[in-house]
């Protein structure tokens, strides 16, 4: 298996992932979505939406969209989980197609990332691409801890990519069409 190869099992892991997660956070009751929770972000929503932000911003200067840091700054978080998942979903699937689009060599091609004032800094792509999951993963983890103090039982997020897995998540790798 090749690094990209990889980079877009993980790009369809984030979709899996995420559509399990939204799964769980939809079922919840009334009022547990923004309740105050312990965590880095003080709820399941602003956690969600955080991830949603990072995803735009990172796609954004991995596609040179031109937005820079506004792609973050000028987020407006959704308020509601249903609406949440749908902008998720539709992210997800636009982040397998770029990186399907991708060829070996576009992984260490450079693209500009505006931090602000520090600057327009370069970045390879399959380091931007590895961060977005690391990140991805990193903050789905805290909403998973999360749902533990809710009604719904935590998703299982790790059955994606070993072949022993694949009768544990055939139905929805099908219904996602991966």
């Amino acid at each position: 298996m090749t690094l990209l190869d990889h980079l877009r099992r993980m790009a369809r892991n984030n979709l899996w992932s995420n559509d399990r997660l939204y799964r769980a956070v939809l079922a919840l009751k009334p009022g547990e979505f923004e309740a105050e929770r312990v965590s880095f972000f003080p709820s399941i929503k602003e956690t969600l939406n955080h991830i949603l932000a990072v995803d735009y911003l990172y796609l954004d200067f991995l596609t040179d969209g031109g937005l820079g840091a506004a792609a973050y700054d000028d987020f407006v978080p959704f308020d509601d989980a249903a609406n949440l998942a749908k902008a998720q979903a539709d992210f997800d699937h636009r982040l397998i197609a770029f990186c399907d689009s991708l060829s070996e060599t576009d992984l260490d091609r450079r693209v500009l990332t505006d931090r602000r004032e520090d600057g327009m800094i370069p970045e390879r792509i399959g380091d931007i691409l590895a961060h977005v999951f690391l990140h991805d993963i990193h903050h789905r983890g805290q909403v998973h801890a999360m749902l533990s103090g809710t009604s719904v039982e935590p998703p299982q997020l790790d059955e994606f990519l070993l072949d022993y897995d694949i009768e544990l998540r055939k139905e929805e790798v099908e219904r996602l069409g991966l």
